[in-house]
């Protein structure tokens, strides 16, 4: 992918974006939404561990879908940035980085979900720690993961609350979904900030606080996916910014 292929064809790369953030968006859904309802149980370790090993089968989709989204989100993040370049080369670099960070904490955080498994079949874990301690210690993994996972989401919202305000500038992306993106960036970033340093605050914000993030992203998915951007306006940024971007680069 280069400056020049997206110059000639941005609706593709916008519609391939689109694309990529609904598979995200669908699978986190299903991993962090359905699965984590049905087999998750808050405060007991070993009901938990029940409903994962009498469904491994589900558990291991979850997981599945928990790296799909990851993997994902790495062609997205250069898509955003060839998309949003034309705006400002240093503010699209800033929520680059900001990506960057959270895909890297999220990463490492689906470690921790392939712990549970494991740890949950393992034998030697069972005669060792003793079959009551086992779910204990899925449990730390399945917590390592939610604290790291929070970590990341908190990065996110500072790349939502950039994009969304290049999103606003770019002239070729609807200025109401630039505002969503960044309504979403400021509902990630208190939500997770709470989640890990106020969880009293975080239960009164949590699940509803999470709503406008999902407006939000679902905006800027859909947008992308069935229009694209405005080519002529695209063209223009385009042809304003490119000294800007060759003194720069």
């Amino acid at each position: 992918m280069t400056s020049r292929t997206i110059d000639n064809s941005p609706l593709t790369y916008a519609r391939i974006g689109g694309a990529l953030y609904l598979v995200i968006i669908l699978f986190g859904l299903f991993a962090e939404g359905f699965v984590t309802s049905k087999l998750l149980v808050s405060g007991d370790a070993a009901a938990t561990a029940r409903n994962i090993l009498a469904s491994p089968g589900l558990w291991r989709l979850s997981v599945a879908g928990n790296l799909l989204v990851v993997l994902c989100a790495v062609p997205l993040l250069w898509i955003e940035y060839l998309l949003l370049r034309p705006v400002s080369k240093s503010l699209v670099l800033l929520a680059l980085f900001f990506n960057l960070v959270s895909l890297a904490v999220e990463a490492i955080s689906k470690v921790f979900l392939l712990l549970v498994m494991p740890t949950l079949e393992s034998a030697q874990y069972a005669q060792a720690l003793g079959s009551r301690q086992v779910p204990m210690l899925a449990d730390f993994s399945l917590k390592a993961h939610e604290i790291s996972f929070n970590i990341a989401l908190v990065f996110f919202g500072f790349t939502c609350l950039v994009n969304g305000y290049l999103i606003f500038k770019s002239g070729y992306l609807p200025k109401v979904v630039g505002i969503l993106m960044q309504v979403a960036g400021g509902c990630y970033v208190v939500a997770c900030l709470a989640a890990l340093l106020a969880p009293a605050l975080a239960a009164m914000l949590l699940p509803t606080i999470l709503l406008p993030c999902f407006i939000g992203e679902l905006s800027l998915c859909l947008w992308l996916l069935v229009k694209g951007v405005d080519t002529v306006k695209w063209h223009a940024q385009t042809s304003r910014s490119a000294p800007h971007l060759a003194a720069a680069g």
